[in-house]
């Protein structure tokens, strides 16, 4: 059996060999169908792989995919989603934790080299409250991962159509980005230290950060 990667990478090369028209209509729909996280990631590029074969051989006795695969591009999504399984709860559990310890792994890389940065210029307060952080930290992943969804929400909501709102789209997730920053900072100043402290230097944010983020990329390849 051909694992999932191997066949988006046979994907991206075959879709080469489509007209513009066609390319259009069988790219919303490959987008569709992969932005629905939960689905089993094999069977839906099995099932795309399939698809595009299909496609491409009628493009050869000159037919176009609205002519093979009709004028709804969505409702045909729609009925192949509903027929395929669900991404068992290992990957799924796997995917996302990728996605959280990358953000982690970023975020103390990020605080290092500004603290770092910092201390040529003044003292720098290095005490954390593991209590705030936590805190802190939550936020960013909880609103990274939903930004994730939202933004998959707005793409798909774009698809199929022959006029795309990108400034509108684009301002939503703009808006989106904003709030959620200003949210975050709000809680960094505003929180008060809870319970105990500890001193955090640099130097350890950017080996945690690294080490961190080294891990969601083993998590990644696995």
């Amino acid at each position: 059996m051909i694992e999932a990667k191997q066949l988006i990478e046979m994907n991206n090369h075959r879709r080469t060999e489509l007209t513009p028209e066609n390319e259009k209509y069988y790219t919303d729909f490959l987008l569709y169908i992969r932005l629905h996280l939960f689905l089993s990631e094999q069977q839906s590029e099995e099932i795309l792989m399939e698809i595009l074969d299909h496609l491409i051989e009628g493009q050869k006795e000159g037919k176009t995919a609205a002519e093979i695969f009709g004028n709804n591009p969505k409702r045909f999504a729609d009925e192949l989603i509903e027929q395929l399984p669900r991404e068992n709860r290992k990957n799924l559990a796997k995917f996302f934790s990728e996605i959280a310890l990358n953000l982690l792994g970023y975020f103390l890389l990020i605080r290092g080299v500004i603290i770092f940065g910092a201390s040529f210029f003044k003292d720098v307060n290095i005490t954390v409250y593991p209590v705030k952080t936590s805190i802190i930290v939550f936020l960013i992943v909880g609103f990274s991962l939903f930004g994730v969804r939202y933004i998959f929400k707005i793409i798909n909501h774009s698809l199929f159509k022959e006029k795309n709102s990108s400034l509108s789209d684009s301002v939503k997730a703009g808006l989106y980005g904003a709030v959620s920053m200003g949210i975050v900072i709000a809680a960094g100043y505003f929180l008060p230290g809870i319970g105990p402290s500890m001193d955090f230097a640099w130097y350890t944010s950017l080996i945690s950060g690294a080490v961190i983020w080294g891990v969601s990329r083993i998590l990644k390849n696995v």
